[in-house]
């Protein structure tokens, strides 16, 4: 039978001489045993650390005699992540590309060695009579050196046992003996850059069990880290955009659901500016999906409706509007405001203002309740009136107690979580297109006057589209009564 163990499972060694003889642990298998390459590593980060407390990775990597050395930038940040690999044959010189990719994390402060790794490795491989890989173990001497005020220099021995399919039960456990009588314990880092930093400056993931307040600050980590990347693909002139913005409003809400829990000074401010980054970010994202809605709906009509050239002063006009409102994003990226901002997220990743509240799962589920009847209630009231601005209300509130049930998730159960996201959901969906024919209809009235004082062109079809999204956002109104219900 085939192991299920993990494909690699690193531990730390005390010694070498304290391990075994390695072509000894499974003597009915073909052992081979090799020397690998030398590899050296140069670390990179601000004197605070910046980097380090988003996450990212910034090094100059020489991988040995059969690899080109080379730069090498990694932002976490789920579909936002970036890596970066650049060829280089200079350790002193950091690309341009990768010092302006991380700007707004390290807010302008120049990078310096951080810290440097030297890592020589020996590997020892087991294969069965029809020469299948049956496990591999790669045997390092890690010395580290980490520059600060002072450098400290320490070296380890990490030992990564990697079992191949052709592995069973009792190949594992004879190499997971073996490893326990020398001493070999699981490593309590990630990485070799984890372990040298631990001691200075412990990394923002912890693995600790599952309560309440971890729940609450991994969801504010994910949300954070989305931000951050984002910060990283606009300034590599990519669009960010909509994740953002998501990762924004999952936080604000959060904030906002669980108030209660968090420092009341900090959050206030938090919440304050990330609105109003969001209504930067979300001048750009409304012509996006704007364009992309008219565009579609020109598509709908029969072509002797579309009167004059709707589709070009519908594009012209709504990418002349994306294009400025993405220079102002744009400049915000460098302005005070914003790298204060970026400065606070940081420190919330790391060390979020929680109090004592948030020890307790019950305030986690209290307030997740909170939401949903808060939600429900306001769906259904503003449904049955007229008040579109009490639609958008309803809107938000459905988004609030859609992303507190993801937030509880590991406290309410998968199962019982997946339903609720479903409904909020689909509440958000239905009264998002509620509010994009608001949008619409603002748009439409603005293009039908031009159109119709212009020459060469119509206001009819605009009209046209104007009534569409009028009937649109009675349909959702009507949609969104039945699903409250």
């Amino acid at each position: 039978m085939a192991s299920s163990a993990p494909a690699d499972t690193t531990y730390l060694a005390s010694s070498l001489g304290d391990l075994p003889r390695w072509r000894d642990i499974l003597p009915r298998a073909r052992h081979v045993e090799n020397p690998g390459p030398e590899r050296h590593s140069i670390y990179l980060d601000t004197d605070n650390r910046d980097l380090r407390r988003w996450g990212c990775v910034l090094r100059y990597r020489n991988p040995g005699p059969d690899a080109e050395p080379r730069w090498e930038l990694a932002v976490p940040g789920g579909k936002l992540g970036t890596e970066l690999h650049l060829a280089s044959t200079d350790s002193d010189l950091v690309p341009d590309e990768l010092t302006a990719a991380v700007a707004g994390l390290t807010s302008g402060r120049p990078l310096r060695r951080s810290v440097t790794l030297g890592i020589g490795e020996h590997r020892h491989e087991w294969y069965d009579r029809k020469d299948r890989l049956l496990a591999q173990i790669i045997v390092e001497t890690v010395q580290a050196t980490v520059i600060g005020q002072e450098a400290t220099v320490e070296q380890w021995h990490q030992i990564h046992l990697d079992l191949g399919t052709a592995a069973t039960k009792r190949h594992r456990t004879a190499l997971t003996a073996a490893l326990a009588r020398a001493d070999a314990a699981p490593a309590p880092h990630r990485s070799a850059l984890d372990h040298a930093l631990a001691a200075i400056n412990p990394s923002p993931h912890s693995d600790a069990p599952t309560t309440a307040r971890r729940v609450l600050s991994a969801y504010l980590d994910t949300q954070i880290e989305a931000i951050g990347a984002g910060d990283v693909w606009l300034r590599r002139g990519l669009d960010p955009i909509h994740p953002i913005r998501v990762g924004i409003r999952r936080l604000r809400s959060t904030l906002r659901v669980w108030q209660d829990l968090f420092e009341p000074a900090q959050r206030t401010w938090l919440d304050s500016e990330l609105s109003w980054y969001a209504g930067l970010l979300g001048h750009v994202r409304d012509r996006q999906v704007q364009h992309a809605r008219f565009a579609a709906a020109l598509e709908t009509l029969p072509p002797e409706l579309v009167m004059g050239p709707v589709a070009s002063r519908i594009t012209t006009d709504l990418h002349a509007d994306e294009r400025r409102h993405l220079d102002e994003v744009l400049r915000a990226l460098d302005s005070d405001r914003y790298r204060t901002l970026l400065a606070a997220l940081a420190r919330w990743r790391t060390q979020p203002p929680v109090t004592e509240q948030a020890d307790g799962a019950r305030a986690i589920e209290k307030a997740v309740r909170t939401a949903e009847r808060k939600a429900l209630r306001r769906v259904r009231a503003a449904a049955a009136g007229e008040d579109e601005q009490a639609l958008h209300r309803a809107r938000k509130a459905a988004k609030r107690a859609r992303y507190a049930t993801e937030l509880a998730t590991p406290l309410l159960g998968r199962t019982r979580a997946k339903r609720k996201i479903a409904r909020y959901t689909n509440i958000q969906r239905v009264l998002g297109e509620h509010q994009d024919s608001a949008v619409a209809t603002d748009l439409l009235r603005e293009f039908g006057a031009r159109a119709g004082t212009t020459a060469g062109e119509n206001g009819f079809t605009f009209g046209l589209l104007y009534g569409l999204e009028l009937q649109a956002a009675e349909r959702a109104r009507r949609h969104a009564a039945d699903l409250a219900t």
